[in-house]
């Protein structure tokens, strides 16, 4: 059994992550920066075995790190037989050209992986068709990658013209290959717009929020059904649709992809259709872990993303989960873990946010389901007034049980 084990833990592939961050980021902003990469190796199926970090004014336009960080990373890499060497940033075609020269392993920068990971998640044909495209955009630029090979076996004399011709070849391939995606995406979202402006009676909600902030837990008990949820990163790609009944009142609930620091642009771009859920939403329920370190970063990154695709001004919700997990400063010193500025209160946060927003910020916990009840009133409140709005002739929502 050892043995097999073992076996299992060697096919997984090994990688060491990189991090250039400014002088002035602190270590703490790095060190938290790169335990989201090590999420996201390990979403995507690899070992994260060592990190490297080097500050710098501005990473080098080469190799992205400096002469003598690559040696150190190139040591290491030979050293350990590391698999790939993952950078927490993107990286240019020639920069990932010569550090696969440099390095000879697979270079992944941050927007590949997160690629990988949408590509093993995406399971509709519209999702899967976002993915492919944003691939192919992704690829196109670096299709020189490709031909490295000749150039190892035969030497750049000789093939450079050959060489350049099935590169244009390749080109065009992908160019045509694209716009094949976009005439089909385009075919899909009518479909999808149609099957939107069928069900447009009723109210429609959406949950945003950062990724792994326990959307899908919260759909899951809001509707009694049973959508995908898991800890990790990016556990839900595809738009969930649920209709959820609370005292006499309907409405669509819609569980939507998690946002994440440096989301790549190409992605936001291609999930546009999937991230209709949101835009055409009455109301947006942003979820938060307020567990999390960082967890006023993360309301600024959906926020940013929500402007983004023209959803900033909607109405909100502003939810934080996961109180059963909040460690105040004490505890954590308790545990030799804290340091710094007092943290506050789980009562100091509710005094601070709904000053903050002017409006009733919920502090729950979908997995155990705390203060849900609270949620669900709110909910009832909120999405009543704008069903009642629309049909001022429908029964009172307390005139009715709840049918959840």
């Amino acid at each position: 059994m050892a043995k097999k084990l073992h076996e299992t833990a060697k096919e997984k592939e090994t990688a060491i992550l990189v991090a250039v961050p400014s002088k002035t980021q602190a270590d703490e902003k790095t060190e938290e920066y790169l335990a989201e990469l090590a999420f996201l190796t390990e979403t995507v199926g690899a070992v994260t075995v060592k990190r490297f970090v080097q500050k710098l004014e501005h990473p080098d336009s080469r190799t992205f790190v400096g002469k003598g960080k690559l040696e150190e990373i190139k040591a290491f890499v030979i050293e350990f037989n590391i698999d790939m060497v993952i950078f927490d940033d993107d990286l240019t075609p020639s920069q990932v050209r010569n550090l696969e020269r440099e390095l000879q392993v697979k270079i992944v920068d941050r927007s590949l992986l997160i690629l990988d990971i949408f590509a093993q998640r995406a399971k509709t044909a519209q999702s899967r068709t976002q993915v492919e495209m944003a691939q192919y955009q992704y690829f196109l630029p670096r299709l020189t990658n490709l031909w490295t090979h000749l150039s190892r076996q035969k030497g750049g004399i000789g093939m450079r013209g050959p060489g350049e011709t099935e590169i244009e070849t390749d080109r065009r391939v992908v160019r045509d290959k694209i716009a094949l995606l976009r005439d089909k995406l385009e075919k899909l979202d009518k479909q999808n717009y149609q099957q939107r402006k069928s069900r447009t009676d009723l109210v429609r909600v959406a949950l945003v929020g950062y990724t792994n902030v326990g959307k899908s837990t919260l759909m899951n008990v809001l509707s009694k059904s049973e959508v995908f949820a898991e800890n990790k990163l990016f556990a839900t790609v595809d738009a969930t649709v649920r209709k959820v009944v609370l005292d006499n009142v309907p409405f669509l609930l819609s569980d939507t992809v998690g946002f994440i620091r440096k989301l790549p642009t190409r992605l936001i771009e291609s999930f546009k259709s999937t991230l209709d859920e949101i835009r055409e939403a009455d109301l947006l329920l942003h979820v938060v872990d307020i567990s999390h370190p960082s967890f006023e970063e993360q309301i600024e990154v959906v926020n940013k993303t929500l402007k983004d695709i023209e959803s900033g001004e909607k109405p909100m919700l502003l939810i934080f989960n996961k109180i059963d997990q909040y460690r105040t400063q004490e505890a954590e010193e308790l545990n030799d873990m804290g340091e710094g500025a007092e943290k506050p209160t789980l009562e100091d946060l509710k005094a601070t946010y709904m000053a903050k927003v002017h409006a009733p910020a919920i502090f729950i916990s979908a997995k155990n389901s705390l203060n849900i009840d609270i949620l669900r009133e709110e909910l009832v409140q909120r999405v009543g007034a704008i069903h009642f709005e629309r049909y001022p002739n429908a029964p009172s929502p307390h005139s009715a049980e709840n049918y959840q």
